[in-house]
């Protein structure tokens, strides 16, 4: 059974300097679940900071604490356990119990510190958040927005640099257990992630807010209410990659001003003039309700609509004339067009087009190193992760050996004790392209060599002669067999022209994250036409470049198909 859609918001911002490069619904108040817990992590760097509390601080852990549904750790009640292990396992494997732990042991209870949160998310700007618990899990009320949470996700990044590596470990001690990351899967795939944090309830969908950084430039995405793990993780690859594709790579970098420190019930305490006394204010402004978007519908809208052959011939026209190979526009370069010699009039042709095209993406179901795809049976809310192993909701693997932080955010000293073991290098994640298999079919023979006296024998390009017996070759007309080299995928759709390269890329990325489903394997395209820049999807066979543009056009999205028959 699959899960019921969450609603769905993205937003894309240019870590260093805040700035927006792509947002959809990112105001929109919605279920954060686990990205909850980042605020959780910062409220507890900030006492470590000024001394409040130690890493090493003995936390006894209360009933509530302890009661906490998985992803857990498997505190028990009365148990006393460093404060180091609840940050570890709370940032790591997502454990609820543990984050519970640390708002009562530095507010005394979840109430005062989660006021303490929301009145430190609207000292950061987070103007669509509003805090009831320590960990995410559903609670009236409870709400964040895909644009709040990439802020916060940038104070962590800027404000707590030595603690940030805690983010990219894939495993780590937290005393009683080696737990695993619920977001190493993302790491291991995307070159550049280091971070952050992942999500998950029925009522959020799957959540992620994700860090990279290459070079000099650091992006970060986020995405609510992603269908499962493996979606999540494609559509925030996707974002990643266009914020990396419009990132200036010599942008100074701009960090935030770090949150003042919150004391009790929302008083923010600032330093006093020179003899004077300090300061409090407090801070109100809780959002209470959820502008939810509906939730699109999955039936498919049937529309008959009327066709204008002619902006068809001429969009078909253009999509066939031939591109020069030395100025090749979009991530795939075009591929000129090979013009086969005249067929001779005496000779026949047949088709032998392959019935469909071979699919270079591994099966997620038999990839071993495929992201699973967690659905709702059997999935508990706030399991973050795949379904926990051991009775009390943790997963246990061996003990490692320390893993040094990363040369460009050091660890605290005191932090990184009994860290997790090395990690190998991550590979980057292969751009979503439309493949053309080129490959003639293993059982095809060889023909053999024709005659002397028949002039055709040296025909080139896709024409493949069929074996005949010389002795029968003024019979009758010979045969020629034309294999396809493209499985049938010579097709695409054009929606829509557009005054900038960059506003084209904004939509082919909207239109590719609502059908993915249908345009997963497509190749976007391009195109600077005299008027403007053409936003295409190429690579499709006809029946999907027709189920494509219906589904478009039913929505109110322009579209026309782009191909031909031959």
């Amino acid at each position: 059974m699959a899960l019921a859609a969450a609603p769905f918001a993205a937003y894309v911002m240019d870590a260093r300097t805040g700035e927006e490069i792509y947002s959809r619904n990112a105001d929109t108040p919605l279920n954060p679940a686990s990205l909850t817990k980042m605020m959780t992590l910062y409220l507890a760097f900030q006492d470590i900071e000024r001394g409040k509390i130690s890493l090493d601080t003995l936390v006894t852990v209360t009933r509530e604490a302890a009661s906490q549904p998985p992803s857990k750790l498997g505190l028990r009640t009365g148990q006393r356990i460093a404060l180091r292990y609840l940050i570890r396992a709370a940032a790591v494997k997502s454990a609820n119990d543990c984050a519970a732990a640390i708002g009562i042991a530095l507010e005394g209870s979840t109430e005062a510190f989660a006021a303490r949160m929301t009145a430190t998310a609207r000292a950061m700007g987070m103007t669509h958040t509003t805090f009831r618990n320590a960990n995410g899990l559903t609670l009236a009320g409870h709400l964040s927005s895909a644009h709040d949470m990439s802020i916060l996700g940038r104070h962590v990044i800027y404000d707590f640099p030595q603690y940030y590596n805690l983010f990219s470990r894939r495993t780590a001690d937290a005393g009683i257990a080696t737990v695993r990351s619920t977001n190493r899967h993302f790491l291991d795939a995307y070159e550049g992630a280091d971070g952050i944090k992942t999500g998950y309830t029925s009522a959020a969908g799957f959540n992620l807010v994700a860090s990279a950084q290459r070079g000099n430039e650091r992006i970060i995405a986020t995405v609510f209410g992603g269908t499962s793990t493996a979606d999540r993780n494609a559509k925030v690859a996707q974002l990643l990659d266009m914020g990396f594709a419009h990132a200036r790579s010599n942008e100074r970098l701009r960090p935030p001003t770090p949150a003042p420190v919150i004391e009790g019930q929302g008083a923010i305490v600032v330093a006093g003039d020179a003899g004077g006394a300090a300061k409090t204010v407090r801070v109100n402004g809780l959002v209470s309700v959820s502008l939810r978007p509906l939730a699109r519908s999955t039936a498919l809208a049937q529309v008959d609509s009327a066709v204008n052959t002619d902006v068809i011939a001429s969009a078909v026209a253009a999509a066939l004339e031939p591109t020069p190979p030395a100025a090749p526009d979009g991530p795939i370069g075009d591929v000129a067009a090979v013009v086969p010699e005249p067929r001779p009039a005496d000779l026949a042709v047949a088709d032998a087009s392959p019935d469909t095209a071979t699919d270079p993406t591994a099966d997620p179901a038999t990839d071993p190193n495929a992201d699973p795809t967690v659905v709702a049976d059997g999935l508990i809310d706030g399991s973050d992760e795949d379904p926990p192993v051991a009775g009390d909701g943790s997963t246990v693997v061996a003990a490692t050996d320390p893993l040094p932080p990363s040369d460009a955010t050091p660890a605290a000293p005191d932090l990184t004790l009994a860290a997790d073991s090395p990690t190998p290098s991550v590979s980057g994640v292969q751009q979503l392209a439309a493949t053309i298999d080129t490959a003639v079919p293993t059982g095809a023979i060889a023909p053999e060599a024709r005659p002397d006296p028949a002039p055709a024998a040296a025909a080139t390009g896709p024409l493949m002669l069929a074996a005949s017996d010389t002795t029968a070759a003024s019979a009758g007309p010979e045969v020629i067999s034309r294999v396809s080299t493209s499985g049938g995928r010579i097709w695409g759709i054009n929606v829509g022209r557009y005054n900038s390269r960059f506003e084209a890329e904004k939509a082919l990325l909207r239109i590719a994250l609502n059908e993915s489903g249908i345009l997963d394997g497509s190749l976007r395209k391009v195109m600077q036409k005299p008027g403007g820049y053409d936003a295409d999807f190429m690579g499709l066979d006809r029946d999907t470049a027709d189920l494509a543009c219906r589904r478009l056009q039913a929505r109110g999205t322009t579209c026309f198909m782009l191909g031909t028959e031959g």
